[in-house]
């Protein structure tokens, strides 16, 4: 490799360890101001008690946080082994996050859980877990595939954990930021995601496909689910649903 492209490429694999390393910095960071009052320190505030599926929940959720910024530091110290070690444990995992988020999700449609924003009936707003459910499928269940190509695993692990981000941001108490909605909650996630694409394509000069069509789909996924979420034929699905439970 000649001196000018060994440079190229030492810089860019620069470029990614710091992106990924933001990523692991900022995602906990969010998930902690989102869900602090709510469930990790919720004895210091005045807020109701959480039903039994809902600790389960927030363990395995907790702990795919933790897995994602563990996963980042093995690759960073050049721990590869460790890495893909850890990455078997991620799968199992991430089945379970499968399994009782959809078993959340569809008891909350049903018992409130104080779940829905107000105004927003709780069978109507079961799209938005149900989708991020289906995102995380598709964008892990990628990342799988593609394991040995480094470059589209990070980046549809990325997208897992972006995907992950709405939830949070809006239980994050700030009245101002609460009052925008839809445009805040999804509106954050969206900007990240394409702050990162566009950085990634800059420094490496490229698009790379995989999480082009990744981000796409997530923003295309926020669309979707506020436009069907009201619809009757959402609601008769989402009534039959929770009629199992």
């Amino acid at each position: 490799m000649i001196p000018h492209a060994a440079n190229e490429h030492r810089d860019r694999q620069l470029f990614d360890r710091r992106l990924f390393r933001a990523a692991a910095i900022v995602f906990p960071l969010i998930v902690l101001a989102g869900f602090a009052r709510t469930y990790y320190v919720k004895g210091l505030f005045d807020v109701p008690p959480l039903a039994s599926i809902l600790h389960v929940h927030g363990v395995l959720m907790t702990a795919w946080v933790a897995l994602f910024a563990t996963q980042v530091w093995f690759i960073s110290s050049r721990r590869i082994r460790l890495h893909q070690r850890l990455g078997y444990a991620g799968i199992g995992l991430g089945a379970l996050i499968v399994i009782v988020g959809f078993a959340t999700a569809v008891r909350a449609a049903k018992f409130g859980f104080n779940a829905a924003p107000p105004g927003i009936p709780p069978l109507a707003f079961m799209a938005v877990p149900l989708f991020d459910l289906l995102m995380f499928v598709m964008f892990f269940g990628g990342a799988i595939y593609y394991r040995k190509q480094p470059a589209e695993h990070k980046r549809l692990m990325l997208l897992t954990a972006v995907n992950f981000l709405p939830p949070a941001i809006a239980r994050i108490p700030i009245a101002s930021l609460l009052a925008l909605g839809p445009l805040w909650f999804f509106g954050l996630p969206t900007v990240l995601t394409l702050l990162c694409l566009g950085l990634d394509a800059k420094r490496h000069g490229r698009v790379n496909r995989v999480f082009l069509i990744g981000t796409v789909l997530l923003i295309g996924s926020y669309v979707v689910r506020l436009l069907v979420m009201t619809t009757g034929p959402w609601m008769n699905f989402a009534a039959w649903l929770v009629g199992f439970v």
